[in-house]
């Protein structure tokens, strides 16, 4: 009687909470020889069903509402079980009644060394520090889903940044790279405390304003849409003057740069009164490509 007990409470649980990722994962090797390479295809086949099998989330996600990404690790070196890696992490997101997608995330960690024995079981939990590897990638998970909400509901990505930050500082006293204040200002330490300072607030709202206001209109009005994505990115404006090229910033255009350009070197015109001095001012990394924006 218990065991069947047990097996419908696995099955009501599976019906109300689904996987919410589809991401897809690579592990180049390119750079690892004389060695068996059979241990790094395992790799990202475990990798692979620990993202998109584990449920991260209380929500119930149907097939369609899966969110979009893909990490791509490439190994730098091996030895003895192991690794040390880059990680590219990108996610993308439907833009509403439309056929085409829109980037959200874009981000290349280079702090990413872990063990990994062939075959091991990857399981996450949320309090414990289990491993740099199920650390880095569940972190993120998180980031993954809270950036996504929040281009949907401002301030609603909070519980999940609350489960990247809790990662984090479990992962901390490993004393593994990428986890702790340093001064490298581009690691998962500055990542998500600067999502849940209260200074970094323009960037969630521009990320809410960009999407859902500009974005997600545009096939109802595409003027008043691009203005709703310009006035989006002279927000930004504000946290430049208090914290001039921060990481979070970069990470957004490294995301959407290619974009913008795209949105506003077509279709209907609007007025762009300093807003390419204020994109080179807020990303001069990217000033060759505003120079575009016609």
């Amino acid at each position: 009687m218990r065991k069947i007990f047990s097996i419908l409470f696995v099955c009501l649980f599976s019906s109300v909470y689904s996987q919410e990722l589809n991401c897809k994962i690579v592990v180049n090797y390119d750079k690892i020889t004389n060695t068996n390479n059979q241990i790094f295809k395992s790799l990202e086949t475990s990798l692979s069903e620990f993202v998109n099998k584990t449920v991260w989330t209380e929500k119930s996600y149907k097939p369609n509402e899966k969110i979009n990404c893909s990490m791509f690790i490439t190994l730098n070196s091996y030895n003895s079980n192991n690794f040390e890696a880059t990680i590219q992490v990108q996610s993308s997101r439907p833009v509403f009644n439309s056929s085409f997608t829109t980037p959200v995330l874009n981000i290349n960690d280079t702090d990413f060394n872990f063990q990994y024995v062939e075959f091991q079981n990857l399981f996450f939990n949320p309090n414990s520090y289990e491993s740099n590897l199920i650390s880095t990638i569940s972190f993120y998970c998180y980031i993954i889903l809270g950036l996504d909400a929040e281009t949907f509901e401002l301030n609603s990505g909070s519980e999940y940044f609350q489960s990247a930050q809790q990662i984090l500082n479990l992962a901390a006293p490993s004393g593994g790279p990428g986890w702790t204040q340093t001064s490298k200002t581009n690691n998962r330490f500055y990542l998500v405390t600067d999502l849940m300072s209260s200074t970094f607030k323009p960037i969630r709202e521009t990320l809410f304003q960009y999407h859902f206001k500009g974005l997600d209109m545009m096939s109802k009005d595409l003027k008043t849409s691009k203005e709703a994505i310009l006035n989006s990115l002279n927000n930004l404006n504000s946290l430049h003057q208090i914290r001039p090229n921060a990481y979070l910033t970069r990470s957004f255009f490294d995301a959407k740069v290619d974009e913008i350009v795209s949105i506003f070197s077509a279709g209907p015109s609007v007025v762009l009164d300093g807003f390419v001095d204020n994109l080179s001012r807020v990303s001069p990394t990217n000033s060759s490509k505003w120079v575009n924006i016609k």
